[in-house]
């Protein structure tokens, strides 16, 4: 026969259950506590700094993700993604955006701390995930966020064309994206950038001919580095016309030696005889004609982007 407990038993059986149910579940909630834990704590954040083709023809001017949404407390780190030079620039409060200067110390080098206070000028310096451009460029940046609020941050190279934004929300807020989300937005971006570059490549070669070359190209997202056609034939005394048919990238036609100052003009192009000729700076929309008195080979480069492959030659015959 079995025996059933009195009823005066049954609670201090139920609270052994209790106890016993209590010590089970302890060590669960202590894991659930320190996950939450780990999940508040500051976080780093990855931006990626421009973007290229394997055959670095293509250019992006973006930042991968352009928005952000980050907590008080985490950092953002930039890391440069393409050979293009660019900057990472909070302008401060009340200041304006300015073309870029290459001589002013303020836009090529590191400015401000590594905390963003939320109203002064902050600027990465030039970044590029190379060596050769020209100038001393870093291939990354970090700044920590401890102010709430929305901050727009722009590349002083390319101006409005290029910008983002980091949303910055009180500590502990949940975020609505994963690093990894991130990172698989910017890979579709880097695709449709590089998509946009190979249809104005198309455009370009449509554009083309021996007596017209076109200098570059961009829709201020992606910019085409190559001269298009790079190789041409004309006769002694014909006239070929460089073209920057770009809306923001600027280039330079430039045969012989390399200025000193890549931006000023060198030479005469009406009777182009070899040695060093120089269109300077050519904005987007400008046109650089040449007159070649002179039966040869001419090698010329754009002075600013010659190390990604923006190289092409003139052969004169009679």
């Amino acid at each position: 026969m079995t025996l059933k407990p009195a009823n005066h038993q049954r609670p201090h059986l139920l609270r052994l259950l209790l106890a016993s149910l209590a010590a089970m579940l302890l060590p669960l909630s202590l894991g659930s506590a320190a996950y939450a834990g780990d999940e508040d704590s500051p976080k780093t954040w990855t931006v990626q700094v421009g973007s290229e083709s394997s055959d670095q023809a293509i250019q992006g001017m973006s930042f991968l993700p352009s928005n952000i949404y980050v907590n008080a407390g985490d950092n953002i780190k930039w890391v440069a993604n393409s050979a293009e030079i660019h900057t990472v620039t909070f302008l401060a409060k009340g200041q304006s955006l300015k073309p870029f200067n290459p001589f002013d110390p303020k836009q090529l080098g590191r400015q401000g701390g590594t905390g963003y206070d939320g109203h002064s000028y902050y600027n990465s310096g030039i970044m590029a995930n190379v060596s050769n451009t020209g100038f001393k460029a870093v291939e990354h940046y970090t700044l920590k966020f401890t102010h709430t609020g929305n901050f727009t941050y722009y590349c002083v190279v390319h101006g409005m064309a290029m910008k983002g934004t980091v949303h910055v929300r009180a500590a502990g807020t949940e975020y609505p994206f994963t690093q990894s989300q991130y990172d698989r937005q910017a890979k579709k971006q880097e695709r449709k950038i590089v998509r946009d570059g190979e249809k104005q490549w198309e455009a370009a070669r449509k554009q083309a001919s021996n007596h017209k070359v076109i200098a570059g190209t961009d829709n201020e997202t992606a910019m085409l580095m190559r001269f298009v056609h790079h190789e041409i034939v004309v006769h002694l005394g014909e006239t070929v016309t460089f073209v920057n048919s770009g809306m923001g990238a600027p280039h330079t036609v430039t045969f012989g030696q390399e200025p000193a100052n890549v931006f000023a003009p060198v030479g005469n192009p009406k009777d182009f005889k070899g040695g060093n000729l120089s269109s300077g700076l050519m904005e987007p929309g400008d046109k650089f004609t040449v007159t070649f008195n002179k039966v040869g080979e001419f090698d010329y480069i754009c002075a600013l982007h010659d190390y990604m492959g923006m190289v092409g030659e003139v052969e004169v015959r009679r």
